[in-house]
């Protein structure tokens, strides 16, 4: 089979759409590369590829992939991740370490799954339709959420739809939210804002 490994490996997953492929299969594929597992990770996290692993569905089993739907028409170098540690870092640390679609935290037991949970950096305006590499513009998703907001343009709620949704809430909900955001900021410097200055606070 011609062309570079990560082609064949491409063109391996579009031959074999549905089905199961296993690491050996891929590893054969890829010969005489050795990276052949970094080359599916450029697959699904810079082309995204929607690509399943024993980590995304408890169907599969350790080693063992699938090519669950059509890939995108275009991978373009500006879907190329660019992203750096640091700036992956900040954004883990931002959000708590916790999904901000879900809630689920690493090391929780995935109930959609039954595995644990694995953190990713998320674009809130995917790069495929612009969006770029800044803190803004970046959210911390769990392997479920990621690749269900895979090119989906998703604006950030508004301070009013927030705290209406806190509000409707019961009590042991809104405690919980209360416990969460204490611990996020109670280390951090800000300046402290009077319930007034809220946009629709009403007490």
């Amino acid at each position: 089979m011609a062309g570079s490994a990560k082609s064949r490996i491409r063109q391996y997953f579009r031959d074999h759409a549905g089905e199961v492929v296993t690491a050996a299969q891929l590893q054969a594929v890829a010969q005489p590369v050795s990276e052949w597992a970094r080359r599916v990770r450029e697959l699904r996290d810079e082309e995204g590829w929607p690509i399943r692993t024993n980590h995304d569905t408890q169907d599969l089993k350790p080693g063992e992939y699938m090519l669950v739907g059509e890939p995108p028409a275009q991978s373009t170098k500006a879907m190329v991740r660019t992203m750096s540690q640091r700036l992956r870092a900040q954004v883990l640390d931002r959000d708590g370490s916790t999904c901000q679609m879900c809630g689920k935290t690493a090391g929780d037991i995935d109930p959609d799954t039954g595995r644990l949970v694995r953190l990713h950096i998320g674009h809130i305006v995917d790069k495929s339709f612009g969006g770029e590499d800044k803190l803004a513009n970046l959210r911390t998703l769990c392997s479920t959420c990621n690749q269900g907001a895979k090119n989906i343009t998703t604006e950030k709620p508004s301070t009013i739809w927030l705290l209406s949704q806190v509000r409707r809430a019961g009590n042991g909900e809104q405690l919980a939210v209360y416990n969460w955001l204490k611990s996020k900021y109670e280390s951090q410097p800000t300046s402290p804002v009077a319930s007034s200055e809220l946009p629709g606070f009403d007490g």
